[in-house]
């Protein structure tokens, strides 16, 4: 066989091999020592409680392109922008607390959710309630029922009493839609 009709034999393969790689997305699982309440909310999205200093070091190798962290600047933030920014990925920080907890959060996460080309994204916080709150809002946006919002948050990590009070607390603002 001719290398002429080696090459085009091999080139549907090597194709779809390439294109398996493009389109593997966020891993469906993680370490939970290194990343805590680790969920795949979409393709190009998970979501979690704070990863490890090792869990940190391994993102790009994970696939990850971009992390948004939910956690204060109080909460050791800074570290780990230079950890993240270190592998050459994007960090977004959008600082949330139940106090402050608004619409205007959701929209600043979901302005970077949105981006063309921003994926594959890890939403992480402490514990993955924060991650669980701005999940459900995002999904009663997208129109689904409180109930249906809610049980995709405590999907991705919303379990407690404040933090779902909170998300209702939202809901029950007249301006939800992004």
């Amino acid at each position: 066989m001719s290398l002429c009709r080696r090459i085009f034999a091999l080139l549907p393969a090597l194709l779809l091999a390439g294109s398996a790689v493009a389109l593997a997305g966020v891993p469906d699982t993680a370490d939970a020592a290194r990343f805590p309440a680790y969920h795949k909310l979409g393709p190009d999205l998970a979501g979690s409680g704070q990863p490890t200093a090792e869990g940190l070091a391994e993102l790009e190798a994970l696939g990850f392109r971009t992390v948004v962290n939910l956690r204060t600047e109080g909460e050791g933030a800074a570290a780990e922008r230079a950890a993240v920014e270190g592998q050459g990925l994007r960090y977004v920080s959008v600082p949330i607390s139940r106090e402050t907890f608004s619409l205007g959060d959701v929209a600043a996460v979901r302005k970077v959710l949105d981006e063309p080309g921003v994926g594959p994204v890890l939403l992480h916080c402490a514990t993955a309630n924060r991650v669980g709150a701005v999940w459900a809002v995002i999904q009663a946006q997208d129109g689904r029922s409180l109930e249906q919002a809610e049980a995709a948050g405590r999907a991705a990590g919303l379990h407690s009493a404040v933090w779902i009070e909170a998300v209702h607390r939202l809901l029950a603002t007249p301006a939800t839609a992004p």
